[in-house]
């Protein structure tokens, strides 16, 4: 049951009006705001703060036609697990996010789960309206066993959120009977478009599961519509992939976020949650005002976020994305733009660090002018610590950064790479090569299919040299990261005193596997050596300057599941760069002859090259 203090606070933030209506307390309180420049932001939601709830989860926000902020958030009563005793909380400010008043109860989940909050402003009426899901709650912090019974209700607000209506059922409007498996609204605010012959329409987003009695038989991504101010709703534009028997789904996207471009099209991002395809973001479009997706959703490689839902947002021209940047954990929110209406986003080293700390599911408005809000969850040690409300200005985020300076793929339909930082020119092998400082030098090749090798052979060549001591020094990163993603990497050890190349498989559902094998020495003499990695005949074996050594190789693909970069001279999250330089950079969709290898290290370009950079020359310049 719910303390005392718990039930005490729910009581005088819930007492009905006129029956229908529910009335908050009328106290008021701000925060001190930590500023700098044209960014600030304060903690908005904390349990040490807001006494009753465990913690606080899953924001989502919208401004009123009459200017008010409304931070939506999850108090969560009991534990931080997703299944619990859970209330959808809001707190509202009149003065653009600088202050913000008391802590309200929007609907209370009396042991259930009352989540997942989508907000959406009706601005011909000024009507708030806020779809939400419930489902029955647990006493522990496990997740709702599957098949959950989720359902989906909407709330509304007449003035301005400070009272709502009673919860309304919409389940026979927006929940199909074969999406029985799981279901979800938001989370994140949905949009009223502006243009075109759906004008005035209310658009928000969900995913869902089609389950069978014994396993989830498909994943949908859909787009629910009001053409009458949310008196009633539909499914519109529905995306559906269907799962294997063994659990896999080449897409899954979920926690649907959009946008209405300038030229009234809709753009729609998911969270990629698990499917084979490569990327954990994906996205679509919809032409006819979220009807039908132009296309299917599909996923976005080189745009790297972890597992976690997103939001985007239109600036003027500009498109926003507020996403953790890390492509493996929750951390280091960032604000990532689009000037091509979301044909390509700004890559991490282009974005706005928000915080480097722990940090999760985020949602922005537009606050008038140049000005945005950004509602986040963050914390020192975990994400779900807080949730902290910032406000900036265009003029925050970083300027447009013309073209890298590049270095040429010589590979058949190979594209120039991006050189970052200050790479520059050095003696190499038998020609130039590039030296990289360690602090923020790298080569990054934009994204191509080709070097995603998949679950066959292959064969990565490449010089280095250094004299680095201490840290690791990664010379080439393949895929994803983590301990659970597909990958290759290559790298010096030298406190280890060794010089290592790991590969990480993935195979069906949930199947991970690894294999490494490393060097006796970690050659760090300052003289250049050669280095390769064979995958072939069940074997992974790594030569070092002629010399191999071999471990078994393990089953599955090392490109599906997850981001995928290609770096040189770099981690794939930017954690580690290399201080020493690099020379003929190669990789093969084959298994190369000890004969081949031997040829290929100097050589021209030979069947299966996907990949060879030379590192001979850098055109262009910042």
């Amino acid at each position: 049951m719910p303390s005392s203090l718990h039930a005490r606070l729910r009581s005088t933030l819930t007492a009905a009006v006129a029956g229908v209506l529910l009335a908050p307390t009328t106290a008021a309180y701000s925060r001190p705001v930590t500023a700098s420049g044209q960014f600030a932001q304060q903690v908005l939601f904390k349990a040490s703060r807001d006494p009753g709830y465990a913690c606080f989860r899953i924001p989502a926000m919208v401004r009123t036609t009459g200017g008010t902020l409304l931070a939506f958030a999850e108090g969560r009563v009991r534990t931080c697990g997703d299944a619990g005793d859970i209330d959808i909380v809001l707190k509202r400010s009149t003065d653009g996010g600088r202050t913000w008043g008391p802590l309200q109860v929007v609907t209370e989940g009396a042991g259930d789960t009352h989540g997942n909050p989508a907000p959406v402003v009706d601005r011909r009426s000024g009507r708030i309206l806020l779809a939400e899901t419930y489902n029955t709650g647990r006493a522990d912090a496990g997740n709702c066993t599957v098949p959950c019974d989720r359902t989906p209700h909407l709330q509304y607000s007449d003035d301005d959120g400070r009272t709502w209506s009673k919860p309304r059922d919409l389940s026979d409007a927006i929940l199909p009977e074969d999406w029985n498996s799981w279901y979800a609204t938001g989370p994140v605010h949905g949009v009223q478009l502006t243009r075109g012959r759906h004008g005035g329409r209310l658009v928000f987003g969900v995913n869902a599961e089609s389950w069978d009695g014994k396993r989830v038989l498909a994943a949908h991504a859909a787009l629910v519509v009001s053409d009458d101010g949310g008196e009633s709703w539909r499914v519109g534009a529905t995306d559906t992939w269907p799962v294997a028997q063994d659990g896999t789904a080449r897409q899954r996207p979920s926690e649907v976020t959009l946008t209405e471009r300038a030229d009234g099209v809709l753009l729609v991002s998911g969270r990629e949650q698990d499917g084979t395809d490569l990327g954990h973001r994906s996205q679509t479009l919809s032409a006819d005002g979220g009807d039908s997706f132009a296309t299917p959703f599909r996923g976005l490689p080189d745009l790297y976020t972890p597992q976690v839902q997103g939001a985007i947002l239109r600036l003027g021209e500009r498109m926003l994305l507020s996403a953790p940047a890390d492509p493996d954990r929750r951390r280091t929110m960032m604000i990532r733009s689009s000037y091509d209406g979301g044909r390509t986003w700004e890559s991490v080293d282009r974005g706005t660090v928000v915080t480097t700390d722990w940090s999760g599911y985020s949602d922005m408005a537009a606050l008038g002018g140049t000005t945005v809000g950004l509602l986040y969850e963050g914390g020192a040690a975990d994400a779900r610590e807080e949730i902290r409300f910032a406000r900036f200005t265009d003029d925050w985020l970083r300027p447009r950064r013309g073209s890298d300076p590049t270095t040429r793929d010589a590979a058949a339909g190979g594209r120039p790479a991006a050189v970052l930082g200050g790479a520059a020119r050095t003696d190499g092998v038998r020609g130039g090569a590039l030296a990289f400082d360690g602090v923020d030098d790298a080569v990054r090749l934009p994204y191509r299919s080709r070097p995603a090798i998949g679950e066959g052979d292959f064969t990565v060549s490449l010089h280095f040299r250094y004299t680095a001591t201490v840290g690791e020094q990664p010379f080439l990163w393949m895929g994803g990261i983590g301990g659970t993603q597909p990958q290759i990497w290559l790298r010096g050890e030298p406190a280890s005193d060794r010089v290592r190349a790991l590969i990480t498989t993935r195979s069906g559902a949930t199947t991970v596997r690894s294999a490494s094998v490393w060097t006796d020495g970690a050659r760090n003499d300052g003289r250049w050596h050669h280095l390769a990695l064979r995958r072939g005949a069940g074997l992974l074996t790594l030569f070092l300057d002629g010399t191999p050594l071999t471990t078994a190789d393990v089953p599955g693909s090392v490109s599906r599941n997850s981001p995928f970069g290609v770096h040189i001279g770099q981690r794939m999250d930017s954690r580690a760069f290399l201080t020493g330089a690099m020379d003929d950079v190669r990789v093969w969709n084959r298994a190369l002859s000890d004969e081949e290898l031997a040829f290929g290290a100097s050589g021209a370009a030979s069947r299966g090259t996907v990949l060879w950079l030379p590192m001979d020359r850098v055109s262009g310049s910042n």
